[in-house]
């Protein structure tokens, strides 16, 4: 037989193109249109129905970016339709190829309620089931004109401050139709077929079967009258559609979904009307297909739409308790995870876990992250304790190098904790069910032999409209099909309870899921992570004296809305596209602003409180905010600072420069302004590597090969220039308390000017980096060469922290040549370490080097600031004030404590005298997270410990007041059966023994 696949399979195509699916939407009648220009940011709905109208016609142009074009939409079914189904097609302008990137609409009646969205492949409308003849269509369509910003070019459209006002779209279609079930239907089943058949392999007997069949499909079709042919078409398919899958054929389990992101190449406001108009479709969708599931994750993204959606809220309640509006996830936003700090991230499981069983009384057993860029290797303990056990993510296959190897597995944390987790072999988290990805996810699936199905969410996420009915009536045909994997609509929990039952010994995966790819996140938009760790810090702080305020002044009222409303705004900006720094500029400049808002009123609180605990009086009292004493002052507790130690001394350096004297360090700093050497006096060893020079400012290009604010290639290493230039060298302070030289320097279009100071009793160096920046594609960052041996390095992660190899040995480790660390990254020999510390910087690079005398030592780099020019082109621009500090000698310990207390600064106020410690833990490997009173308002202190050294630890917590009882509990503050909390003493207090690691939650009842 002669080979005339290619003849049939482009026959299929153009017939399918130009003949068929034309003739889905029969008998178009235009519809009379009217439009009315919003001005400026959206109105509400009453408003945009009320307004005056103005003609327009199809072919018009409409919407400046951003803008919102509201128009209205009559017409009147015609009689002899009678009997007939009716739908309207409401073509916007769209661009069929980018579903969630360009103009949407959402559909509402004169009453204002909603009907349904309007996206590029959602465009319909139903009118009537079975149509009577006559029935009057009124409805008011929201545009929204949001510009396209997919290019990856530097734009000014990503804020409306700076985008243009000409229109960016051009109405297509606004018409009444017949819709021709049977012709639809016959679209379907070309659709799966055509799929299916492409991707058997070309000897396999049932590619020609189907080959065949659709040969005869389409002989049956009269291109004349495709509707009165659709049927005689359908009948010579039946048989190819109707052949069983095979035993072994693959099993998916398919969740309708649509990722949406909380902000990115659109403001937070436009993605309230996203999730609403994607929530309003798929309600909708429910009507017509109770077999439907939608899954829908983030918190936040239901609470804005019964903020302001309430009827649809009300409508994906009732869906809700149907078992068909599923919601999953548990945490407040998809969250970053890798510079989210510990309680932070216990607050998103907190907060989204409560909102889900507070609105809906549902538990959500599963984690769903599927798009966020990497993933701590501190989750899996944090996703236990917030009572969940799955978890799912899909980003990981978008590393550029390695190949995760598993597809099911269990994923250990640092503490040892084991998650059974899922990463769907399908590869996209917006699947179409089309037949190349569902081959594709059995291709891939690396389980093989042990398991036997892997999940798929499907559906337009972004906006683009959720699952579609098109994607229904794939799986409805894939259900069972010869050469297809098996597909079924169920719901998460189901999926992973096969999961688990079937491949109970999946593999483990130890330690953090590093993506290897979107680097840079850890950089860009230096302000907007400056503001997250600060507001996490303010936070800890408000709550540990609001709470210890609330305990010991009577007239003191605990503001638990305040600083609920608050937490819920901080842990929106941790969204992954927010805190990462990938979002426009408009979302970036919001967020600044909301920083500083934030900042204000954590302020306003914490006074209150200290207020309130110092009483009258004029001594002068230290707050001490942070879990370590510190210049005698005990952790969470106000007093009188001691004397620090020996005074500081200050002296000219031969050569040119200064030394700097405490008698712990000696710190030379040259005539170039350069950090020539941090000795250890205590231990007579020196930091700096022989030769080198820390606190030195490097300058490289930045242009990757893609994704802009997102990546940093290894090839920027390839050419750097060191900052040595001197502007100017002075000493602005000089006492026994302390000592700072001020080295001034230019380059490029910036200039850098930076404060390095000692401190009596310090054994640290800070150094405070202020630069003005106004450099293009470039990326800045500063050297701490060490004279240290390490293997290994340790970065602050949450709860802990995270080894990683200095050597590049495998692919894996060569992968990582940018990574995160929280608040300090120690490098180590034995006997011996060095602690590099900030107060606002993520990321970081280490290698080796080798000294002259072959001795090895180990450059540890932080990552100050980017300047990428997509999606925002001006991008961390301008002012900057960035501190961290060199700490020679330091063990993890002392990293623990340094870190926090470059963090959290003391507060000094006039009073009556000393605040003792609301609570106090005699153990310094034991740190307190946080400190509050319970989300029940019912009056109980609610303390968050860990083990923060890697090794097990015994304290004991003292309560300053009088304890009526102490239990374990867990994120959502219920109890928790668990060993860390003995019985309460004698003495109330409470025995703790934790495992390396371990976060424990204590609840203690007041007596």
């Amino acid at each position: 037989m002669h080979d005339d696949r290619s003849i049939t399979e482009h026959r299929l195509r153009r017939v399918l193109a130009q003949r068929i699916k034309p003739a889905v939407h029969s008998r178009p009648v235009p519809l009379t249109l009217a439009r009315w220009e919003a001005p400026g940011e959206p109105v509400p709905v009453a408003e945009g129905l009320a307004a005056t109208y103005e003609p327009c016609a199809v072919g018009d142009p409409w919407g400046p970016a951003w803008g919102t074009t509201w128009f209205k939409v009559t017409g009147t079914v015609p009689a002899e339709w009678a009997g007939r189904t009716v739908e309207a097609v409401l073509d916007l302008g769209f661009d069929r190829m980018m579903p969630g990137f360009q103009c949407e609409g959402l559909v509402h009646r004169a009453d204002g309620g909603e009907v349904k969205a309007l996206n590029p492949y959602n465009d319909w409308v139903r009118v009537a089931d079975s149509a009577t003849g006559g029935e009057h269509v009124e409805w008011y369509v929201e545009a929204a004109s949001n510009p396209v910003l997919v290019d990856h070019s530097a734009t000014y459209e990503g804020d409306r401050q700076t985008s243009g006002d000409q229109p960016l779209y051009r109405l297509a279609r606004m018409d009444l139709a017949v819709f021709e079930t049977e012709v639809w239907e016959l679209v379907q089943d070309l659709e799966v077929l055509h799929d299916l058949m492409t991707e058997l392999a070309p000897h396999d007997a049932r590619r020609y079967e189907i080959l065949r069949a659709l040969d005869a499909a389409l002989d049956a079709v009269d291109l004349d009258d495709v509707p009165g042919s659709a049927a005689a078409a359908r009948a010579r398919l039946t048989g190819v559609l109707a052949a069983p899958a095979h035993a072994s054929a693959h099993r998916i389990s398919a969740v309708g979904h649509a990722h949406i992101d909380s902000a990115w190449l659109w403001p937070l406001r436009e993605t309230v009307r996203k999730v609403s108009r994607t929530a309003s479709n798929m309600v909708a969708l429910m009507d017509e297909h109770p077999e439907f599931l939608f899954a829908m994750s983030q918190a936040q993204q239901l609470d804005w739409i019964k903020t302001y959606r309430p009827e649809l809220f009300e409508r994906i309640k009732k869906k809700v308790a149907d078992g068909q509006f599923v919601p999953v996830g548990g945490m407040w936003v998809e969250s970053d995870t890798n510079m989210v700090g510990g309680e932070a991230m216990a607050r998103q499981f907190l907060y989204g876990k409560k909102f889900l069983m507070d609105e809906f009384g549902v538990e959500t057993r599963n984690v769903w992250l599927p798009d966020s860029f990497g993933y701590t290797a501190a989750m899996p303990q944090i996703v236990k304790l917030a009572g969940a056990s799955w978890f799912l993510t899909q980003k990981i296959s978008w590393s550029q190098v390695n190949k995760f190897p598993h597809h099911t597995f269990w994923w250990e944390g640092i503490d040892g904790t084991r998650v059974f987790t899922h990463f769907p072999p399908v590869d996209t988290y917006n699947s179409d069910l089309g037949g190349a990805q569902l081959a594709h996810a059995a291709r891939n699936y690396q389980e093989k032999g042990r398991g036997s199905r892997s999940l798929v969410p499907f559906g337009w996420g972004d906006g683009g409209g959720g699952p579609t009915r098109e994607q229904l009536a794939r799986a409805r045909r894939q259900r069972s099909l010869e050469g297809s994997p098996r597909v079924e609509i169920e719901r998460p929990d189901a999926f992973f309870e096969k999961a688990h039952a079937e491949y109970p010994d999946a593999p483990v995966w130890a330690g953090e899921l590093y993506l290897e790819l979107h680097r840079g996140t850890y950089t860009s938009q230096a302000k907007t992570k400056q503001g997250n760790r600060r507001s996490e810090s303010l936070l800890r702080e408000a709550e540990l004296w609001a709470a210890t305020a609330a305990v010991r002044v009577a007239e003191y009222a605990y503001p638990y809305e305040d600083l609920e409303r608050i937490w819920k705004t901080v842990l929106l900006h941790q969204f992954h596209d927010i805190l990462p720094g990938s979002s426009i500029a408009w979302v970036h400049r919001e967020a600044r602003e909301t920083y500083a808002r934030v900042r204000e009123e954590l302020n306003a609180i914490t006074l209150a409180a200290q207020r309130a605990l110092a009483g009258e009086g004029l001594e002068e009292l230290v707050f001490n905010c942070a879990p370590h004493a510190r210049r005698g002052v005990p952790a969470g507790g106000a007093g009188r600072p001691v004397p620090a130690g020996q005074p500081v001394t200050l002296e000219e350096r031969h050569g040119g420069g200064q030394i700097l004297a405490n008698g712990r360090l000696l710190v030379e700093i040259d005539g170039r302004g350069l950090v020539v050497s941090a000795y250890d006096l205590e231990a007579g060893r020196e930091a700096v590597a022989p030769g080198g020079a820390a606190n030195l400012l490097q300058v490289h290009p930045d242009f990757p090969n893609m994704w802009d604010a997102w990546d940093i290639d290894a090839f920027y290493r390839n050419k750097v220039t060191d900052l040595v230039a001197l502007d100017e060298l002075e000493i602005t302070e000089s006492g026994p308390d302390a000592a700072t030289v001020r080295v001034s320097r230019s380059f490029g279009s910036s200039r850098v000017v930076q404060s390095i100071t000692l401190r009596a009793g310090a054994k640290a160096v800070d150094i405070v980096t202020e630069v003005d920046w106004h450099e293009t594609e470039k990326f800045l960052k500063a050297a701490f060469p060490l004279d240290v041996k390490a293997e290994r390095t340790a970065s602050e992660t949450q709860f802990g922290h995270v080894y990683r190899a200095t050597h590049t040995n495998t692919s894996w480790e060569a992968a990582k040549f940018e990574i995160c660390a929280h608040r300090w990254i120690h490098a180590e020999e034995p006997g011996w370490g060095v602690a590099v510390l900030n107060d606002s910087t993520y990321g970081h690079d280490v290698t080796r080097d080798v000294r002259a005398d072959g001795g090895q030592t180990t450059t540890v780099r932080l990552s100050l600031l980017r300047a990428p020019r997509y999606p925002d082109p001006e991008t961390d621009q301008g002012g900057h004030t960035l501190r961290f500090s060199l700490a020679p000698g330091a063990t993890i310990g002392d990293a623990v404590r340094e870190g926090h207390g470059l963090n959290l600064p003391e507060r000094t106020l006039t009073g009556a005298g000393p605040v003792a410690p609301l609570l106090a833990v005699d153990n310094d490997a034991v740190v307190v997270e946080a400190v509050k009173l319970a989300e029940d308002h019912g009056g109980d202190v609610i303390v968050r410990l860990y083990e923060s050294r890697g090794g097990r630890a015994r304290a004991t917590l003292a309560a300053g007041f009088p304890v009526g009882g102490a239990v374990e509990s867990d994120l959502l503050e219920r109890p928790l059966e668990g060993s860390a909390v003995g019985p309460r003493s004698a003495d109330g207090t409470v025995p703790l023994t934790l495992r390396p690691f371990q976060i424990v939650t204590v609840r203690l009842r007041r007596a």
